[in-house]
């Protein structure tokens, strides 16, 4: 059995962070939360607007989810939570908060997530701050912590390698 309590599903926008934490919800008994139900009203507005938000503008909302998180795990939840962590500064925040937690990286190719993002709707991130996000992902490479998972297989099959690198 595994210690980890926290799935933080990470990547840039597009990249299937939703779809794999609302799955990895149901099959891991765990809550589903979604770091894009924190941003303020202004941060939202600001992106729905066509611009990315400053690493300023990011502070209170990782400050926002990681206090969430806490709670959750101090009631003993498991929570499966769709996070950019684009940022290793933020991805250290949830660290150093002491949350039991494990991150999945998903990546792929930039074309397949431009394609993803264009076929969805209702969704704020316009295509256009793709490019910004992933000028603003600094790669988690070499964070013992993060299992990285490419977005080119079926949802099954990535459902399969998350749950396995959870434990």
């Amino acid at each position: 059995m595994s210690d980890v309590q926290v799935a933080v599903v990470m990547g840039v926008s597009g990249s299937g962070k939703t779809t794999l934490a609302r799955a990895l919800a149901g099959a891991w008994g765990a809550s589903y939360l979604d770091a894009d139900d924190f941003h303020s009203e202004e941060a939202r507005a600001h992106m729905a607007s066509g611009r990315a938000l400053t690493d300023e503008m990011r502070q209170p909302w990782v400050e926002r989810i990681v206090a969430e998180l806490g709670r959750r795990v101090d009631a003993g939840e498991r929570v499966a939570l769709a996070f950019s962590g684009l940022r290793r500064r933020h991805r250290d925040m949830m660290r150093e908060a002491g949350l039991p937690l494990r991150f999945l990286f998903l990546h792929g190719d930039r074309e397949l997530i431009a394609a993803r993002m264009r076929a969805r709707s209702g969704h704020y991130m316009p295509v256009s701050l793709l490019d910004s996000q992933f000028a603003a992902l600094e790669p988690p490479q070499g964070e013992p912590d993060v299992h990285g998972i490419g977005i080119d297989a079926p949802p099954e099959r990535i459902l399969e390698q998350a749950l396995d690198a959870l434990g």
